[in-house]
């Protein structure tokens, strides 16, 4: 399915702690690049958060908000962080390890620590609250999804259609290419008698020379490619996975097939169709920027 790069999703739960409200956005990026700001007390489960979002978006820039609203008497006495604590009690575990020191691991010595106990309700833990948080960050990346896949949906509409007149431009090449060489041909025949001034013709030469020429403009084997490379790009949108960077490849590949068939045809009314490819393909190329 192809999802757009850009999005918005948001989602917000009523918790005995107040509310928590979840933002994510993201705009354009070639790799998966996540910012994830949070309110102190929720530090201990960030990389959770980041786990959750990029299991489900892998490409794109993309902005995490987290806020906290408490309300009433939360706030008004001390929080117990437990997974902070737990974290900073398994740190100076290693230190203790790694500088062969003894010295005792005190309650006093962790509770001390920063954000180990924040403003809340005294009979409200952290670590309760983490369900409630999963779930807001799972409500806000199925908003921010669903924005995606219809803006995908629209990406696609249009590169659909761009498609499509590639086909049709390509078949008008096509069908131009084969006169093409009997032109050429007719005309190298033309200069060989002017050059010669009714002198007898070589028409094994001639022949060899028509042969060499029509080597040259042959472009059969750039048709055949342009075709293979735009069926896999149709077959791309089908897929479950991010194709961005697929597409994006394929473009590219479509893009030296339409450049080798200008440049080794040399005729106007070709020339005139790779105009025409060469602009289709610069759009569907602004288009398959923006898809994951």
């Amino acid at each position: 399915m192809i999802k757009s790069m850009t999005g918005y999703g948001k989602a917000e739960r009523e918790t005995s702690a107040g509310r928590i409200i979840v933002e994510i956005r993201s705009v354009n990026h070639r790799y998966g690049e996540i910012s994830v700001k949070m309110p102190r007390h929720f530090l201990a489960m960030e990389h959770e958060v980041r786990r959750q979002v990029l299991s489900r978006i892998k490409r794109g820039k993309i902005e995490v908000f987290v806020k906290h609203e408490m309300t009433g008497s939360v706030g008004a006495q001390p929080l117990l962080n437990i997974p902070l604590a737990k974290a900073y009690h398994k740190s100076f575990v290693s230190l203790q390890e790694a500088l062969g020191l003894g010295d005792p691991i005190t309650l006093a010595l962790i509770a001390a620590q920063k954000d180990v106990l924040a403003g809340a309700d005294d009979n409200l833990q952290i670590d309760e609250l983490a369900g409630d948080l999963f779930a807001v960050v799972k409500g806000a990346v199925d908003s921010f999804d669903l924005m995606r896949e219809k803006e995908g949906a629209a990406l696609l509409e249009d590169i659909t259609q761009r498609v499509s007149a590639l086909e049709s431009f390509m078949a008008a090449v096509a069908e131009r290419a084969p006169a093409v060489v009997t032109e050429n041909a007719a005309r190298l025949k033309e200069r060989v008698a002017q050059l010669l001034a009714g002198q007898p013709l070589d028409d094994a030469r001639i022949a060899q020379e028509i042969a060499l020429m029509a080597d040259r403009c042959d472009i059969t084997e750039e048709l055949v490619r342009f075709k293979s490379h735009l069926a896999q790009f149709r077959s791309a949108f089908d897929s479950a996975e991010p194709v961005g960077r697929k597409l994006d490849f394929l473009l590219q590949e479509l893009n030296r097939e339409v450049n080798t068939v200008g440049s080794k045809a040399n005729d106007a009314g070709i020339a005139a169709q790779v105009v025409a490819l060469k602009s289709e393909l610069e759009k569907i190329r602004e288009q398959v920027q923006n898809i994951e």
